[in-house]
């Protein structure tokens, strides 16, 4: 520890030395926060204060593993077992274990992951005879969840005028007493859930003073990672814990604040000088991750948020290049276009493929990167979530296609047999199963046998059995002279799917649905290709059957023996935070998309949104690329979301023009920034862009009389007609010229705003 100074720079080592009393250390991206708190608790330790006296918080045991692993090496293994240093999960689990007794649990209690409390809040939904089709138990915890982490239990949930007023609105009327009987059974199961552990261990702390000291006593210094990521529940337990000694440190940078929706308060790191007024403050903001050019880019990007710590963060290393811009004409040109980038990158500077990451606002924009990566032969992983192709709404789909061709695929009979729900359970398909053997037929044929009303299956049971045989049957009909996207999507819709996809309004529901919607997209760009090359388009169809067989091929080949390590990274800017790559690409820049649809329509979710962008960039060492499509299939019709107002907000100085492209790169990139960037970037960013809207199959279709009215004389409280969303109410509308707006009501309680020199409009009244 002598030679400290010369480990750390000037604010780093005040930050790791000055230990007493309340620190906020604002950590820009790249600088060095694990490095500086590392040393802060080997300084505590240094200075006599007992390990087992320092209690260190991190989000991931990624993270605790790291620290731990560098504190051992400069103080010693004893020492750094000692310590208190863990997940949020972890310490409070620890916690309540020791106090299990005062809780009414056993300090063996069974910590629950997601399927088991789904699992249990689906089985309380059938004992309560609540409509599962209705109470979907992924939303239910989703609820609950929510309702945990605002510390408000059962009695207080049902008590609360606006909570029952919100489920009543969705429909949803007895949540509160799923809740309750969740609590309750797991209570009885002597269980809990991860939302329990911080949930009890606050009830812990509120109704148990003298417990609440002793863990004061004990944790006499306090060090909380990534503050800015705690959520309510989390931030009053270390307000507590604190308010005795008040050595309070936390590490974090409010411009990386994007979990939100998980519930993340930004407000927990922006007000902490108002909770710990005689707090000290060290802005680490020397990036020794990227160059200047990134940081710099970066810097104007987040200095459009209004909400923040203000810090300014450099770079003293190499200026590096600008950042490329991709301008494709379509979603899947972008994704060609990226996939070339990387090979002529890889030849030219003789690279690896680990030093690449591309990363996407949705998992639902995978698709078009693994189809271009594949067809490249460059090998890449995805990280936090499955190959597109083995997700579970997608293998849904391909199982009916799948069943259309082949009567005798028995896995994807199995798989799809009760989905969307029909009541056939595990009993029915075990004594089908029993059937299909004794005569040697797949499962689909044993359903037509003669023989089925004597394997005990309920008469009502067979019909449901019969109806769905006859349904795959009428497609089968059809498989092999309907249009493959045609026969996809009225599969789709005609199963249910679709309809059980819309209800389900959850964070992960949205997400299915969005990638059921890229599935139905690649289908369409497949049929599209397909006839484009055909010799007689006219008559050209391509039917399920070719798709199935390419789809196939696709997912054979992907069985890559690469160490992970030397693959193309593949993930969301979500996955993507805590992470560093030398090149990142970053897809999808539109409105609508990044930043995604609706958030502009208020400032706390564009502010994050912006945030999130400012990850993105702030992952690369050397390059940053950007890309945007012209149009870009959404259900199998393309459309223009125009670019990123982020991309307009980067200081052009810091954007590669089609003359630095040309002197700084090889031709055969085909990196396509063209003259049509230049006039993009230089117009104005749009302020509002139309929101879309979830589509359904079957859109409006504009009455005969459609004629488009000239939007000057368009006034508040008209009944207005839109050519694809309907009829509606203009409820405000501001003319402020060049981007004017509208807001209007539609008759399917949808409110949207459009520009009023795009929409197009009929008033009607």
């Amino acid at each position: 520890m002598e030679d400290l100074k010369d480990k750390l720079n000037d604010i780093q080592y005040k930050a790791a030395t000055s230990i007493q009393g309340a620190s906020l250390i604002i950590a820009g991206a790249g600088s060095g926060k694990t490095r500086t708190l590392t040393y802060r608790i080997a300084c505590m330790i240094e200075q006599g204060i007992a390990p087992q006296n320092i209690l260190a918080l991190t989000f991931t045991n990624k993270a605790a593993k790291e620290m731990r692993e560098r504190i051992k090496n400069i103080v010693g293994q004893q020492n750094s077992y000692q310590l208190w240093m863990g997940t949020f999960h972890s310490i409070f689990s620890r916690i309540l274990r020791a106090e299990a007794d005062v809780m009414g649990f056993s300090a063996n209690f069974t910590i629950y992951d997601t399927a088991d409390s789904r699992s249990l809040i689906k089985s309380i939904i059938g004992e309560l005879g609540y409509d599962e089709t209705k109470y979907k138990p992924n939303e239910i915890q989703s609820r609950i969840s929510k309702a945990k982490n605002a510390l408000i239990m059962p009695n207080a949930y049902a008590a609360n005028a606006q909570i029952m007023n919100e489920d009543r609105q969705h429909r949803k009327p007895y949540i509160c007493n799923i809740y309750e009987a969740y609590v309750r059974k797991c209570k009885l199961a002597n269980a809990m859930d991860f939302d329990d552990l911080l949930l009890n261990t606050n009830i812990l702390f509120r109704d148990n003073i003298n417990i609440l000291e002793k863990y004061q006593n004990q944790f006499k210094y306090i060090l909380i990672d990534e503050y800015q990521d705690t959520n309510f529940s989390q931030y009053l337990i270390i307000k507590k814990l604190a308010e005795k000694h008040g050595n309070v440190c936390v590490v974090g940078d409010d411009a990386q604040s994007i979990y939100a929706f998980r519930g993340a308060r930004i407000e927990n790191i922006l007000n902490f000088r108002n909770d710990y007024p005689n707090y000290k403050e060290f802005k680490l903001e020397e990036n020794y991750r990227s160059t200047q050019t990134i940081v710099n880019a970066a810097n104007s990007i987040i200095k459009n948020n209004s909400n923040q710590l203000q810090k300014k963060c450099f770079s003293k290393g190499e200026k590096g290049e600008k950042i490329g811009v991709i301008n494709a004409y379509t979603d899947k040109e972008e994704g060609f276009l990226i996939a070339n980038s990387i090979c002529n990158a890889i030849s030219r500077k003789q690279l690896s493929y680990g030093n690449f990451a591309i990363l996407y606002r949705t998992n639902a924009q995978s698709r078009i990167f693994e189809d271009a990566l594949r067809q490249k032969n460059i090998p890449y992983k995805i990280y936090g979530g499955l190959s597109f192709y083995q997700r579970a709404e997608i293998k849904d789909v391909i199982a009916y296609l799948r069943l259309c061709i082949n009567h005798n695929d028995d896995e994807s009979f199995k798989r799809i047999i009760n989905y969307p729900a029909r009541g056939i359970g595990n009993t029915t398909m075990e004594r089908l199963q029993i059937l299909a053997n004794d005569e040697q037929k797949s499962l689909f044929d044993a359903v037509k046998s003669e023989n089925i009303a004597s394997c005990a299956i309920k008469p009502v049971t067979q019909k449901k059995l019969h109806d769905f045989v006859e349904f795959i049957e009428k497609f089968t009909a059809k498989a092999f002279i309907t249009d493959a996207f045609e026969f996809a999507r009225d599969i789709a819709a005609e199963s249910g799917i679709i309809e059980n996809l819309e209800q389900d309004i959850s964070v992960e529901g949205k997400s299915r649905y969005e990638n059921v919607e890229s599935l139905m997209n690649g289908i369409k760009e497949f049929c599209d290709s397909k006839k484009a090359d055909s010799d007689n388009q006219s008559d050209f169809v391509s039917t399920i059957n070719e798709y199935l067989d390419n789809i196939a091929l696709i997912t054979d080949a992907d069985n890559e023996k690469e160490n992970d390590r030397d693959k193309v990274a593949l993930m969301t800017v979500h996955q993507a935070k805590g992470l560093e790559y030398d090149y990142i690409y970053i897809a999808g820049m539109e409105e609508n998309i990044f930043p995604s649809a609706g958030s502009y329509l208020s400032l706390t979710e564009l502010e994050e949104e912006r945030r999130l962008f400012y990850v993105a960039v702030t992952r690369a060492k050397i390059k940053v690329n950007i890309s945007f499509a012209q149009s870009r299939y959404r259900w199998g019709k393309l459309e223009n979301n125009g670019i990123s107002r982020f991309v307009h907000e980067i200081d052009r100085q810091f954007l590669e023009t089609k003359s630095d492209n040309e002197s700084t790169m090889d031709k055969s990139d085909n990196y396509n920034v063209n003259n049509s960037f230049r006039k993009i970037i230089s117009q104005p960013a749009h302020t509002v862009t139309t929101v879309i809207k979830r589509p359904s199959l079957n859109h409006h279709r504009s009455s005969e009389n459609f004629a488009a009215s000239d939007y000057h004389d368009v006034r508040t409280g008209m009944r207005i007609e839109h050519e694809r969303f309907g009829y509606g109410k203009v409820v405000d509308i501001d003319k402020y010229e060049p981007d004017g707006k509208m807001i209007v009501m539609f008759d399917d309680n949808s409110k949207r705003t459009l520009l009023l020199k795009y929409a197009k409009i009929r008033i009607v009244k």
